[in-house]
């Protein structure tokens, strides 16, 4: 069931800039105080680790995000994948869930591009290695 939350056009525009102008390494993305639109909390610069990505992850609230993830695969060659985060934390609040699990969807569908799509409840599921082989496994 869709929750009715909109998408605002930033959000697009700064997945544009990471998908196509590499201007950013991540998007944390986030509902506004309505909770009636989905809009952008942060933006990761380019020399961004994947640590600090995670550190931008609440540890009892719900996001979305959109990180750019580099590996290289057994033959040396270089890969990058764009993938998408839904970030539900145990410890976060019931009704918060519920609206970010029925949002998900209208940001989901706006952003095309998305290789991988990783779900995670606490940070031993969004680990570098946890999403490392996923995004791998397509190889």
């Amino acid at each position: 069931m869709a929750s009715g939350v909109g998408v605002n056009s930033e959000c697009l525009d700064a997945y544009q800039e990471l998908k196509l102008g590499k201007k950013s390494k991540y998007i944390v993305f986030t509902l506004n105080k309505t909770n009636t639109e989905i809009i952008v909390e942060k933006k990761g610069a380019t020399s961004s680790t994947y640590d600090d990505f995670l550190a931008d992850l609440p540890e009892a609230e719900c996001r979305w995000a959109v990180y750019d993830f580099d590996y290289e695969k057994e033959d040396g060659g270089k890969r990058s994948k764009i993938t998408f985060y839904s970030w539900s934390p145990d410890d976060s609040k019931v009704k918060q869930k519920m609206l970010f699990a029925s949002s998900k969807d209208a940001l989901r569908r706006s952003l095309v591009g998305i290789a991988t799509e990783i779900q995670g409840t606490d940070f031993s599921e969004v680990t570098h290695e946890a999403v490392l082989d996923k995004v791998s496994r397509g190889n």
